[in-house]
């Protein structure tokens, strides 16, 4: 089930994300300043391609660096991001075919609102809802 529904999202919306997100981390990775987010848009980009059987966690070995780069990221990207996917996220909800994608979209709202310091991991859990 987790295969039909990643290929399912990859036609729909999860070809657009990668494509955008890996965009913004080259732009990111021109500066030396910018390659750690350029590193979180790409993954983030990544897992915005197959979504399903698949979550964010934190990493143990994060430290202060991440914190002071996501409130970066929040405050230059992550907003907006996030926003984006609350609102296409409601949009795919309205239809019965679109809510799987829709809790897709809501699962990218904490690792595009705060990056650095996260892992993709694989879950053993029916759909990836974690």
């Amino acid at each position: 089930m987790k295969t039909i529904l990643n290929l399912i999202w990859l036609v729909l919306c999860g070809l657009w994300l990668c494509l955008g997100y890996l965009v913004a981390g080259l732009v990111l990775c021109i500066t030396i300043i910018g390659i750690p987010f350029g590193v979180a848009a790409f993954r983030i980009g990544v897992y915005a391609l197959w979504p399903f059987g698949y979550h964010a966690v934190d990493r143990p070995d994060a430290g202060a660096g991440s914190l002071v780069g996501n409130v970066l990221w929040l405050l230059l990207a992550g907003w907006w991001l996030a926003l984006g996917h609350i609102v296409t996220g409601v949009l795919l909800c309205l239809t019965i075919i679109g809510i799987p994608f829709g809790i897709a979209n809501f699962k990218l709202i904490p690792l595009s609102l705060m990056p650095l310091g996260k892992e993709i991991v694989p879950t053993d859990e029916p759909f990836g809802y974690r």
